[in-house]
């Protein structure tokens, strides 16, 4: 399992509201991009927004970022986003803290 943390920084004009907006807005539709496990969308007082997502391969993730994905974030922010991948050791979901230890392969 892959967890990727996507950043970009949202021009002065679009404020948490806005963010807040589109992410609702687009949110369904990540409901059937391939290998994708979870996605939490993200925003910073600072400006940065993004996400952070799980997939099942990093294959997955990378093909994702790519075409469509990737037009509309420099379409709408005029930056290529900065995407870090990790290995996914484990996961702690609460309440009840059951933990799961993912198959490094």
């Amino acid at each position: 399992m892959i967890t990727a943390i996507v950043r970009y920084q949202l021009p002065a004009s679009i404020g948490r509201e806005a963010c807040r907006a589109h992410f609702i807005k687009i949110s369904k539709g990540f409901g059937d991009a391939e290998g994708l496990i979870r996605k939490q969308f993200i925003w910073s007082e600072t400006g940065t927004a993004g996400g952070v997502y799980q997939w099942r391969s990093i294959a997955d993730a990378k093909a994702f970022y790519q075409g469509p994905w990737l037009d509309g974030i420099l379409e709408r922010y005029g930056m290529y986003p900065q995407i870090e991948y990790f290995t996914t050791v484990a996961i702690t979901d609460n309440p009840g803290g059951v933990v799961t230890v993912v198959d490094p392969d």
